[in-house]
């Protein structure tokens, strides 16, 4: 029970992200505590380290060319086949160096919805290859590149790429590097430059060169003999095999048969496959390859741990797992209090109100889909009455399901697919509940349509010959009246409403009516103004197409709009 209870404890201290060391034990045998355990182990010996491949991560600012750049290293052809010219998602793979060594490459996405899959890269790699492209200097996504790089200590080798192009001056993106202090050899610093293009070729020995002598200095070294350690790169659902991660050996050897700890899931290794798709048995520290034999799909940026057996791993799984529905729960209670929900809706008092859009997420790979998520969360367009803003309400890797479906519903949100598809049956429950589910294969495109459809709560700006705003209020219902027609019943929300005012009404953020208030009454009397808090009945001149919830603004014929 006691050592039941020790293997829970240093669990839950893993799952809150803590590092657990044995400070000792009286049985250092290889069937002591901590070797039982699978997660816990003592540093490495000098003597038992010996020298491994660089890990190199490649960033830079979208179309600048890096993945451009690794095709022409490997000699693939990457690029064209993705979508918008665009990496989406974090790749890996090894390129032989002129000397022969095996470089591992983890490719980046240089849009601006990856920074944090891109701070995640610096965080795994030896060496950053910084992309610049010659033509276009430094942008936004290479500074926040350098930050990410100089936030996890990584050096970095300078490609300025494109050289192939006419009237290229590589000295304008030496001297704007400098304003980020990144600091080139020739300028007295130690950050290493190569002037290449992944077009032609050209450079490209040089670049490895930089790359192979600054992972010299480094001295990179690891233990290939012990259990394997690592980081898990990226993560998705593939037909036919389930959850396939990208791992990242960084300590011992992985092989096929073990059994793996990897963030909350654990598994034990089906295959193994290297970054040309070929099936191998082990892989060694610095190797990248994709693991079959999870049970479902940690995140992006795990660690994975070597286990003795499958009892340890269940048992390490299930504790973080628990935490996190823990971590869930709490934070669906503390949103669905009620006071925290009408802040969170209605704002302060001194601020404007909120509409929230609510959304459901899924991606082919869970990095994306944890990058989307943070890039929409970070999505709002206001104008002088509303701020519109985004809630993720689920998301994850993998196709669209009724489960999907069944949360929009109920929660009246939008599904978005990136990558990822649902099924007929899953579109004919969709169409049945009245849920729009949207899929896209470029994630600018995502963005936008979502911003699009956060500006249709924003009412356009109004006509200046209207004069100046002076009041609003909300259609709560209809009413015919006789001689008089069509009549709205109608609560002032805020400023006047001032009999001849000049009126625009708006349902959603368009426009409906432009025209002059013709008879505005309180209860049966005919009233000069009503003010804010107010209810009152309104009829228009020439228009009787009112319904609830349509937007009325008055205005001042007689001032300015300005």
């Amino acid at each position: 029970m006691g050592s039941e209870m020790c293997i829970r404890d240093r669990a839950i201290a893993l799952g809150f992200g803590a590092e657990v060391y044995r400070a000792g034990s009286d049985d250092d045998s290889a069937e002591g505590e901590g070797s039982e355990w699978g997660v816990i182990e003592d540093e490495d010996m000098p003597e038992d380290l010996i020298r491994r491949s660089p890990v190199v991560t490649v960033m830079g600012h979208v179309d600048h060319g890096k993945t451009s750049l690794l095709d022409a290293l490997r000699k693939t052809d990457v690029a064209s086949g993705e979508a918008g010219g665009i990496t989406q998602a974090i790749g890996a793979s090894q390129v032989k160096a002129p000397d022969g060594t095996l470089v591992t490459f983890i490719d980046t996405p240089g849009h601006a919805a990856f920074s944090e899959m891109r701070s995640r890269g610096a965080n795994v790699t030896d060496v950053v290859i910084l992309v610049v492209a010659g033509d276009d200097g430094v942008k936004e996504q290479t500074v926040s590149s350098i930050k990410a790089a100089k936030s996890a200590g990584v050096p970095i080798v300078v490609a300025i790429n494109k050289m192939d192009k006419p009237d290229i001056d590589p000295s304008r993106v030496k001297t704007q590097l400098l304003e980020y202090e990144v600091v080139l050899e020739e300028f007295g610093g130690e950050v290493l430059s190569a002037e290449v293009s992944a077009l032609t070729g050209a450079g490209l020995d040089k670049l490895m060169e930089q790359v192979m002598l600054q992972s010299e200095i480094l001295d990179l070294k690891a233990n290939p003999n012990r259990a394997a350690q690592g980081v898990v790169v990226e993560a998705r659902q593939q037909l036919g095999q389930g959850a396939v991660a990208t791992a990242l050996v960084q300590k011992g050897t992985l092989r096929v048969g073990d059994v793996v700890v990897a963030g909350s899931q654990w598994g034990r290794v089906r295959r193994l496959q290297d970054s040309c798709g070929v099936s191998v048995d082990e892989a060694g520290p610095s190797v990248a390859v994709e693991v079959v034999g999870l049970n479902g799909l940690p995140a992006a940026g795990d660690s994975f741990t070597v286990t003795p057996d499958e009892s340890k791993a269940r048992q390490i799984a299930e504790v973080r797992q628990q935490l996190q529905r823990d971590a869930r729960a709490s934070r669906l209670f503390a949103s669905r209090s009620s006071a925290d929900r009408d802040a969170f809706l209605s704002g302060p008092s001194d601020e404007l109100p909120i509409k929230v859009i609510d959304l459901v997420v899924k991606s082919d790979v869970q990095g994306s889909a944890e990058a989307l998520c943070s890039s929409l969360e970070e999505l709002e367009v206001a104008d002088d009455l509303l701020r519109v803003k985004t809630r993720v309400l689920r998301s994850g890797a993998g196709a669209i399901t009724s489960e999907d479906v069944m949360l929009a519903s109920v929660s009246n949100a939008l599904v978005l697919g990136f990558n990822s598809v649902a099924a007929r049956p899953t579109r004919d429950a969709a169409e049945q509940a009245n849920v729009q589910i949207k899929e896209y294969t470029i994630v600018y495109d995502l963005l936008d349509d979502v911003k699009a459809l956060m500006s249709t709560y924003i009412r356009p700006p109004p006509n200046k010959a209207l004069g100046k705003l002076i009041g609003t209020a909300d259609v709560l219902q209809t009413f015919k009246i006789g001689a008089v027609g069509k009549v709205a019943g109608c609560k002032v929300i805020d400023g006047v409403v001032r009999a001849g005012s000049n009126i625009r009404i708006l349902r959603g953020n368009k426009v409906v009516y432009e025209g002059k208030l013709d008879a505005l009454r309180y209860i049966k009397d005919e009233v000069e103004e009503i003010e804010a808090g107010s209810e009152c009945g309104m009829a228009f001149d020439g228009f009787q197409e009112m319904e609830p919830d349509d937007r009325v603004e008055a205005y001042n014929p007689d001032a300015s709009a300005n």
